[in-house]
């Protein structure tokens, strides 16, 4: 056990953000640098090294968690991260972007404030990229066999790392121009710079990875051409169909998805523009969507100089506690305040949008809502409460609808889909089509970095035991497994 009294003499503390008016001024992370330093091994300390860690429940990855705990409180860098990548690849990226269910989980959470176990992660892999503690670990020797893996999302990359230090020779193909798939893309500078990536697929390519970008499956590349380069295939493209709003108006210039709008600003800081061609800047902004992906809009309208920023949701405002409805340990639906909303603008909670109004050019000038509630369990719109507000530039942030079909991805391999419209797969992440196998959202449908890593992990099991008939790789959780899908 760390500290025995630490979660009694020790408060939880957070890492530090910079001031508002700073951080608008630069898309760097919002984080203090070093400001989890002094106080980290204290806040390890209070984990209470429970006989039934029910944290290793709350994280779909089984991450050691009481084990790397002690190793911070004790100071052993060495030995914490050691115990980190036994579990996770990509520790760095769920230490920034994981919305922590292990801390829902926490034992110490029934009655006082969870172990900041997100902070602690990520201090120990920082710790250890600038300690040089992170090395390749290329394979012993080689298996002969081969592998595709078709996305370089978390899901992805990390069933090719698995599958590369297990002997085999693996090819990531990426259809963007860079790898990273939505961390790249999708995740701002501001949540994760992108450094975290490159070092990443540095190490990756010094084991032996290989990656091909600015290659589409589907189109570039048939799935037969593939299948016969390959022993085996890994389908980790992710859910990338954007769910759409079919109201009146949908077709006025300014009204966007996310995902048209949130890449560019990367591109931006990549260099590959000097300015977006998509800027909320002088703009007045509607967020259409309550979730990350709609904060992470609000936060890049925000740096771009956006004349007033205002969120809509169609769900009433959660609580602020727990419900009742989902106790500990399970992961509630909170009223969460993130770094984008700490920096201004207005959410609106049980709005639908009913049409959108364009100008005399055809571009978006106002958005039409309406106030909703539940009924017998059905959404209805209250008479009387219509609104209209400042629009000229609209984000569609209202999740995904499963992996893109119009490529012929799904079609030239005749995959099998599930009753939700994900590929169907086996409890080893076979697929119908005899050594193609997915991993991630393709399989899974939206959900967490934790779970992309985690399917990743056990998808490559499957893989290497269809290749060599057997595997000693890790296998974190069973497709069919949803008691812990948050």
């Amino acid at each position: 056990m760390a500290d025995p009294k630490g979660f009694l003499t020790t408060g939880r503390e957070t890492a530090c953000s910079r001031p508002v008016a700073e951080r608008l001024g630069d898309w760097n992370e919002v984080y203090v640098p070093g400001s989890l330093l002094p106080i980290i091994s204290k806040q390890a300390g209070r984990c209470m090294d429970c006989g039934i860690p029910f944290c290793h429940n709350g994280c779909p990855l089984g991450n050691l968690i009481p084990e790397w705990n002690d190793f911070a409180y004790r100071e052993d860098w060495s030995a914490a991260a050691e115990r980190l990548h036994a579990t996770n690849n990509f520790p760095e990226f769920t230490g920034r972007l994981c919305p922590a269910p292990c801390e829902s989980a926490c034992v110490l959470g029934i009655n006082q404030p969870a172990v900041t176990i997100k902070n602690v992660e990520v201090s120990i892999i920082d710790k250890a990229w600038d300690n040089g503690g992170v090395t390749p670990q290329p394979p012993e020797r080689l298996s002969g066999k081969t592998a595709a893996v078709i996305g370089s999302g978390p899901a992805g990359l990390a069933a090719a790392q698995q599958l590369t230090r297990a002997g085999h020779t693996v090819v990531v193909y990426e259809r963007a121009d860079r790898i990273g798939g939505l961390l790249r893309y999708g995740i701002p500078e501001f949540k994760m710079e992108k450094v975290h990536i490159n070092r990443r697929i540095e190490q990756m390519r010094a084991e032996g990875t290989k990656f091909r970008t600015g290659i589409e499956i589907g189109r570039d590349l048939s799935a037969t051409d593939l299948r016969k380069r390959f022993d085996a295939v890994v389908v980790a493209a992710g859910a990338t169909v954007s769910r759409d709003l079919p109201v009146p108006g949908r077709e006025l210039g300014g009204i966007h998805f996310a995902m048209e709008y949130l890449p560019l600003s990367n591109k931006v800081q990549e260099g590959d523009f000097m300015a977006p061609p998509i800027t909320a800047e002088g703009k007045h902004v509607v967020v259409i969507g309550g979730g990350d992906t709609g904060a992470d809009c609000v936060g890049t309208a925000h740096r771009q100089g956006a004349a007033s920023v205002t969120q809509l949701e169609i769900m009433p405002r959660p609580s602020e506690d727990r419900p009742p409805g989902q106790p500990w340990p399970t992961f509630p639906m909170l009223y969460k305040v993130t770094s984008a909303h700490e920096e201004g603008g207005e959410r609106i909670y049980s709005v639908s949008t009913t049409h959108f109004e364009g100008d005399e050019d055809g571009n978006v000038q106002a958005l039409h809502l309406v106030e909703v509630a539940f009924e017998d369990g059905k959404l209805v719109q209250k008479a009387g409460t219509e609104r209209v507000l400042p629009a000229q530039l609209v984000t569609l942030a209202m999740g995904f609808t499963g992996t893109d079909q119009a490529n012929g991805l799904v079609e030239q391999f005749g995959l099998e889909l599930d009753e939700r419209g994900n590929v169907a797969r086996d409890a080893s992440y076979a697929t119908n089509v005899d050594g193609v196998f997915v991993a991630g959202d393709a399989g899974r449908g939206q959900s967490l970095i934790v779970w992309a890593i985690a399917e990743g992990r056990s998808a490559a099991r499957g893989v290497d035991r269809y290749l060599t008939g057997t595997s000693a790789l890790p296998y974190p959780v069973k497709p069919t497994d949803r008691s812990l899908m948050v």
